[in-house]
């Protein structure tokens, strides 16, 4: 409890000097958590991979970790790419919202705020012109086989598994249905160096690698390897491409279907009417009304903003990074766009914090959580039977809410409409920022 409440002042201390939302900062904090008598990185890495653990998006920072070992530098700085020009190149910003309903279940709140859903990894390679080899084995023999050549051979393997595989994740297996990806970044004998959270290589045997890497049904033994780490396309041509997609998939159509009403900003307002609705079945009144389902959809939405395939703050922060960095290479005005996607990015983790809050009037919520979250990133696999427990406290407090109905279906109300209001300003500001990026010539 002790390092629970240092980390807490390191986090808080963070977000007084940079104005970054608890998430942000305190994944920042986490990551650069290496205590100073840390023994030196373990052998078997391959060639100039040094750094671990994304700082703002995930996927992005795990791919500037692979590009960065493979020498590939960025041509405005001569450094490494950044995780912001990675994440714009990548698609930056989107929104895909949905509700899946199933019998005997709470309603699923789905919320993509990154791009979608275009695979990342690939979009940056494209774009970049950067060669990469993208294979599927239908069997774990023939794909670790490749996976140990790549090794061999000095590269970086980028791997979809099933995260709740991964036993820092201190997860029970799922149904492998949603893919998450890592990079296998050496090997040392038996034992695979993986590069996901936090700011250490993970080591997983090569049995317990391939378990996850087989679970994930859709995406079996997926990886993707740099092959030639030569850059055929020049950076302010990959920009504007990027930018033109992110524009294109917010106005929509994104899949030239149906589904396109829960894209982009057609997503967004689609959101805001349901949250205002109180009377059809669509309405969060209704979806949200009841105290269990409240508490799922809340606990999903903050999720969805900050955690899950998103960068915190919806991804606004990191995309305004980018275009801040862009704004040179191609036009001035990216800096304006950047100002309004950071001022929405702020109202949407504002949006997340406001759906926590709420949800954690257990009390003892949010420090399990913390706790939870820190000794994944601090012990991982080592603290696999803590993780397990705090993971089965988590979901007894879960129950309890449901049983504790405190603020009445008024107060529900009255916090969704305040929820409304906090998205049509982040709908309003981005619409503002797609016409600045829209009035300079991206073709």
């Amino acid at each position: 409890m002790t390092e629970q409440k240092k980390l807490k002042q390191r986090v808080r201390a963070r977000m007084a000097a940079t104005g970054e939302s608890w998430t942000t900062a305190r994944r920042q904090v986490l990551a650069a958590a290496v205590p100073s008598s840390a023994p030196a990185l373990p052998p078997g890495l391959v060639p100039g991979y040094r750094t671990f653990g994304a700082r703002q998006h995930r996927e992005s920072g795990l791919l500037a970790h692979v590009l960065e070992a493979q020498g590939v530098r960025a041509p405005h700085t001569g450094g490494p790419y950044t995780e912001a020009m990675l994440a714009g190149l990548g698609g930056g910003v989107g929104f895909m919202y949905a509700v899946f309903e199933y019998r005997d279940l709470p309603p699923l709140l789905t919320i993509v705020a990154q791009h979608h859903p275009q695979p990342w990894v690939p979009a940056v390679l494209d774009r970049l012109g950067v060669t990469y080899a993208d294979a599927h084995s239908a069997k774990a023999g023939p794909a670790l086989e490749r996976l140990r050549a790549a090794l061999g051979d000095g590269l970086p393997v980028v791997a979809t598994v099933d995260r709740s595989r991964l036993p820092w994740h201190g997860l029970d297996p799922g149904p492998g249905s949603d893919p998450y990806l890592v990079v296998v970044a050496g090997r040392d004998g038996d034992v695979l160096l993986v590069d996901d959270e936090g700011a250490r290589p993970r080591p997983l045997s090569t049995d317990a690698f391939a378990a996850a890497w087989s679970a994930h049904r859709k995406g079996r033994h997926h990886s993707i390897t740099v092959t030639d780490p030569r850059q055929q396309k020049e950076l302010p041509d990959a920009i504007r491409d990027a930018v033109a997609t992110t524009v294109a998939h917010l106005t929509g159509p994104v899949l030239g279907n149906s589904f396109d009403t829960n894209f982009g900003f057609r997503g967004m307002a689609k959101l805001v009417d349901q949250l205002r609705d109180g009377r059809t079945r669509h309405g969060w009144a209704r979806r949200f009304g009841d105290p269990v389902p409240f508490f799922h959809g809340l606990r999903r939405l903050y999720e969805c903003l900050e955690l899950e395939y998103t960068a915190p703050g919806a991804t606004r922060p990191v995309y305004a990074d980018f275009l801040d960095e862009a704004a040179p290479l191609v036009d001035g005005r990216f800096t304006e766009a950047a100002a309004l996607f950071r001022r929405s990015g702020e109202q949407w983790s504002r949006a997340a914090a406001l759906a926590l809050e709420t949800v954690q009037g257990l009390g003892a919520y949010t420090e399990l959580a913390e706790e939870r979250m820190a000794l994944v990133f601090s012990r991982g696999a080592d603290a696999e039977p803590e993780i397990r427990e705090l993971t089965r406290r988590l979901a007894d407090l879960t129950a309890q809410y449901a049983a504790d109905d405190q603020l009445g279906a008024d107060g529900r109300r009255d916090l969704f409409a305040t929820l409304a209001d906090l998205v049509d300003s982040c709908l309003e500001l981005e619409r503002r920022a797609v016409v600045v990026l829209t009035a300079g010539d991206l073709s």
